[in-house]
């Protein structure tokens, strides 16, 4: 499954142009992608309202499913993290307002709180399904030990981690967890924060209001010896008459304990091409040469909001 994600639409990424965001979204619909990734930490607001705003222009509330984060918390110009469950409640009904709805399909914490006790965080999250603000509870970027620490309080549905060709990291311990355990997974990033868009080089440069003008992933000698990756990912895309995004969101849905990709885009012709990728099957010896390829990679970690 393809979910839409709005990370894009909350300023990490560089000012998003309105009408495009909305016309993107507005896309997904007519692709047939029902399933909407956003987060409260998205500008504080804006990718949510963003997104509740561009649905109602096209379709009901009964026909989309909308995710949305919590527990990230304005702190000066940095932000925190907080599960505890004074800020989730009021991350809730944050949420509620800006996406212009009465309830949340899956609500998840957005990243583990090492200061708030799982008990609290878990209490609160039961309490909102309880009175149906939320309808199912997930997290996103928690570890085994995370995961079971709160999962021992209350429930936990799914988890959202990262994933892409240049971070295989979750594959020898979470998701092996969370098939055990009959966690759904819904991975983002696929496309390793632009740079398996193939549209990078070693000139590529990004605004001071990119998170990306200032990570090591994009801005040291990681960054060209990876793109010398990306350039044999195309040739074997090429060699399949696919496009080198449309394998990197295939080789995250090969993986059977994937239940779906969230692909971001900042313009409709970008998410038709990575939309397509549902359809695409792998084979052993497509995802063979791809290991073959990665053996010369360098990982590429992303970021993480204490460092934003």
């Amino acid at each position: 499954m393809i979910a839409f994600g709005t990370w894009a639409f909350g300023g990490d990424w560089g000012t998003a142009d309105l009408q495009d965001s909305r016309d993107t979204i507005h896309r997904a619909l007519e692709l047939g992608i029902n399933f909407f990734d956003t987060a409260q930490g998205y500008g504080f607001g804006a990718a949510e309202q963003l997104l509740g705003d561009a649905l109602r222009d096209r379709t009901s509330r009964e026909e989309v499913i909308i995710a949305t984060k919590g527990g990230l918390r304005p702190d000066g110009d940095r932000v925190a993290r907080d599960a505890s469950r004074r800020w989730l409640r009021e991350g809730v009904e944050s949420s509620l307002r800006s996406l212009g709805t009465d309830y949340i399909d899956l609500y998840q914490v957005h990243w583990p709180d090492l200061h708030t006790p799982p008990e609290e965080t878990a209490t609160a999250l039961e309490e909102l399904v309880a009175e149906g603000k939320v309808r199912h509870v997930g997290v996103s970027n928690y570890d085994v030990d995370q995961l079971q620490a709160l999962r021992h309080f209350g429930r936990v549905e799914t988890l959202q981690p990262p994933y892409h060709l240049f971070r295989r990291d979750i594959e020898s311990t979470i998701l092996r967890y969370t098939s055990a355990h009959d966690l759904g997974v819904l991975v983002y990033g696929p496309l390793a924060h632009g740079l398996l868009s193939g549209r990078m080089n070693e000139s590529t440069t990004f605004g001071a209001d990119d998170w990306r003008s200032k990570s090591p992933d994009f801005t040291t000698d990681t960054f060209r010896w990876n793109l010398a990756v990306v350039e044999r990912l195309k040739g074997l895309a090429r060699a399949r008459d696919i496009t080198l995004p449309q394998l990197a969101v295939a080789w995250t849905l090969a993986n059977p304990a994937v239940q779906a990709t969230i692909v971001g885009a900042r313009r409709p012709a970008h998410l038709d091409e990575t939309a397509a990728a549902a359809d695409i099957k792998l084979s052993e010896a497509d995802l063979q040469d791809i290991d073959t390829i990665l053996k010369d990679a360098l990982p590429v970690w992303g970021p993480h909001p204490d460092g934003m």
